[in-house]
């Protein structure tokens, strides 16, 4: 397998507003210490696998504005080629409104923009990018019928395939036939399969639901619980590493863009799924999305915690 990696997926602007808690509907509140990052669900993975040391190349669309731009060069400058980004006539660029209570804990809402017009032409003119790939990464917020023509690529050409399952849509189960791995967190796979998660017996039994759906290996994160992966229909569990943390936004897209890159790097499911909780663990400490630790940070936090 190649050591690279091809995201395809979302970049948005995120605005974000600290609060002291997070807002009761039809409550306002006094917000303080805004600022603004690049985000999205695709380029927070595609800076985490460039971070971690694996040849990184974004697909998605931005808008004809200033922050297509400066999306544009902030991947270029975490080390991500992003010549396959396109940007859109007359489009804006995906934004995303984020608070974040003092305790990391966040809501999030998002405008698609841009990222609504990524189309099948747009994974077709990356066929060979894709096809040359040791793995393509996916998530749910660009369309479900482009994800699924660049996923029919990278099935066909034998890429591994990696599927982020968020934010839900019950559409995805029609692409879960064409993904190798599915990571959905403990919210998402109990969205999906109608199964809390809560325990062991009941986490396999979400865990196979998706895999009934044609999904190989099915890896879940649950928060301060860790993550778990069914991995040849064996639950494999691994502990939480413990840190203060500070912000979580992002936390999910380090562990997933993390997680892709250890795998193309040879890594076997529980290496990585232990690198990707260390890297994930690392994020939270830090503020903004922009979190993803570098493979020199991730490996000296895990010497610390042998």
């Amino acid at each position: 397998m190649r050591a690279s990696i091809l995201v395809l997926g979302s970049i948005n602007v995120d605005f974000f507003l600290r609060v002291d808690a997070l807002p009761k509907p039809n409550e306002t509140i006094m917000g303080h210490d805004t600022a603004v990052a690049m985000g999205g669900k695709g380029l927070n993975q595609a800076v985490a696998a460039a971070q971690a040391g694996v040849e990184t190349r974004m697909v998605g669309a931005v808008g004809d504005d200033n922050f297509g731009v400066m999306a544009r060069d902030f991947l270029k400058k975490r080390g991500v080629d992003e010549t396959s980004v396109v940007a859109l006539d007359g489009v804006g660029t995906g934004m995303a409104n984020i608070l974040v209570a003092p305790d990391g804990q966040n809501m999030i809402v998002v405008s698609s923009a841009a990222n609504a017009r990524l189309t099948p032409a747009h994974a077709e003119a990356a066929k060979a990018l894709i096809a040359a790939s040791g793995a393509l990464v996916v998530q749910l917020e660009t369309p479900l019928d482009t994800l699924k023509a660049a996923l029919e690529i990278a099935t066909a050409n034998g890429v591994k395939t990696v599927l982020n399952p968020a934010p839900v849509d019950p559409g995805v189960f029609d692409l879960l036939p064409l993904c190798e791995v599915v990571t959905p967190n403990e919210t998402e796979l109990a969205k999906l399969t109608g199964i809390d998660g809560q325990d062991d017996d009941s986490l396999i039994r979400a865990m196979q639901t998706l895999r009934a759906h044609g999904a190989e290996t099915v890896i879940t994160t649950l928060g301060a619980n860790g993550c778990a992966g069914l991995i040849d229909g064996e639950l494999v569990r691994l502990p939480a590493f413990r840190v203060e943390a500070v912000d979580a936004v992002g936390a999910g897209d380090v562990f997933n863009g993390a997680l892709a890159a250890r795998l193309v790097l040879g890594d076997d499911y529980v290496s990585a799924m232990r690198y990707a909780s260390a890297a994930s663990a690392i994020s939270v400490t830090r503020r903004s999305a922009d979190a993803a630790p570098t493979a020199s940070e991730v490996e000296a936090f895990l010497r610390e915690r042998a």
